[in-house]
């Protein structure tokens, strides 16, 4: 067994994380359906069919999960996009020549009953350092505004918002970056906008800012944008 991590859960439950294969398609979409079915708005995850769950197992991508109590509970997915018509790599600022060194971060799912451990960021962790050594440059992802747990996650990874548009059937979502073997930039100026005023995000975005960081406040949520 490929074992990437193991540690123990708050209770001293053990955990390991390895890589998925096609041999564990049935518990991710056990896993999704669980998530999706606790969730207040289901639009707010992309989730993933099994066509697609498919092709990232079968080389596709990277995919990695967390087992507990002899079960799956959790797991993460990176895709490669090939000829996307929708290239994240496009929207953040890439020649085209730079696309095939771009890699989609396309899902993270836990298991309600397994929140609380730090298990996205663990998961992050873990494929981060699988990139590293792989021959990309650069991970992307999108994320719904107002999904609060995504963009966390995203900025926890040092990740940025280099775009807000509708992708996807029309769809608004913020769009991230990171570059692998580079460090992030040092800003020299900071603003704070709400969360809901996509036009004024997206006007900072075309002047070259970006979203570094969100906060609450009594008016709601504010995404930091710096340059």
């Amino acid at each position: 067994m490929d074992i990437l991590y193991s540690g123990l859960l708050k209770d001293n439950h053990p955990f390991y994380i390895r890589r998925l294969h096609l041999k564990d398609l049935h518990e991710i979409i056990h896993v999704q359906n669980e998530v999706v079915y606790v969730l207040d708005n289901p639009s707010s995850l992309s989730s993933l069919s099994q066509k697609e769950y498919e092709y990232i197992l079968a080389d596709g991508g990277k995919m990695v999960g967390v087992f507990a109590d002899e079960r799956l509970v959790a797991f993460r997915a990176l895709l490669v996009p090939g000829a996307d018509e929708e290239h994240l790599g496009s929207d953040v600022g890439l020649d085209s020549t730079e696309f095939e060194s771009v890699i989609y971060q396309e899902i993270s799912t836990v298991s309600p009953r397994y929140r609380g451990y730090r298990l996205q960021k663990i998961m992050a962790d873990v494929l981060m350092e699988q990139l590293k050594v792989a021959d990309y440059k650069y991970v992307c992802a999108t994320v719904a505004p107002f999904n609060i747990a995504s963009l966390k996650d995203k900025f926890s990874q040092q990740m940025e918002i280099a775009a807000l548009k509708k992708k996807y059937d029309g769809v608004l979502r913020y769009v991230f970056v990171k570059h692998l073997h580079k460090e992030g930039d040092e800003w020299e100026v900071e603003q704070f906008i709400p969360m809901q005023d996509t036009k004024a995000q997206q006007k900072l975005l075309e002047e070259g800012w970006r979203g570094t960081g969100i906060s609450g406040s009594t008016d709601g949520w504010l995404v930091r944008y710096c340059k």
